[in-house]
């Protein structure tokens, strides 16, 4: 069977530039490999602030600040991938003004 890539931008806050970008790979009904990740706009330039994906074989989650770029990451969901995707994507829905605060520190 062939894998799939789909691709989908959920807008979270227009007025404020506040959106998640998923990606992720399936073949059948499992997912193979996922990247979620909260961006925002700031100041006319789209910014990573929080990624979640699958990259090093785990559901890993990777904090970005301001003045430091990309933190190291860490495991955030012991299930599958598919579980991890819908982990991260729900925590970006209920956390992402705190994700934001953090980044900007």
């Amino acid at each position: 069977m062939r894998a799939v890539v789909d691709e989908y931008v959920e807008i979270l806050d227009r007025a404020l530039g506040i959106a998640i970008q998923v990606k992720f790979e399936r073949t059948g009904r499992g997912i193979d490999g996922y990247a979620v990740v909260l961006v925002a706009e700031i100041q006319s330039t789209v910014e990573a602030i929080r990624v979640f994906d699958s990259a090093h074989g785990v559901n890993e989650m990777h904090r970005y600040t301001r003045s430091g770029g990309k933190q190291t990451g860490t495991t955030f969901h012991s299930g599958t991938f598919g579980e991890g995707m819908r982990a991260a994507t729900s925590q970006i829905e209920s956390g992402y003004r705190q994700m934001i605060e953090g980044w900007d520190r």
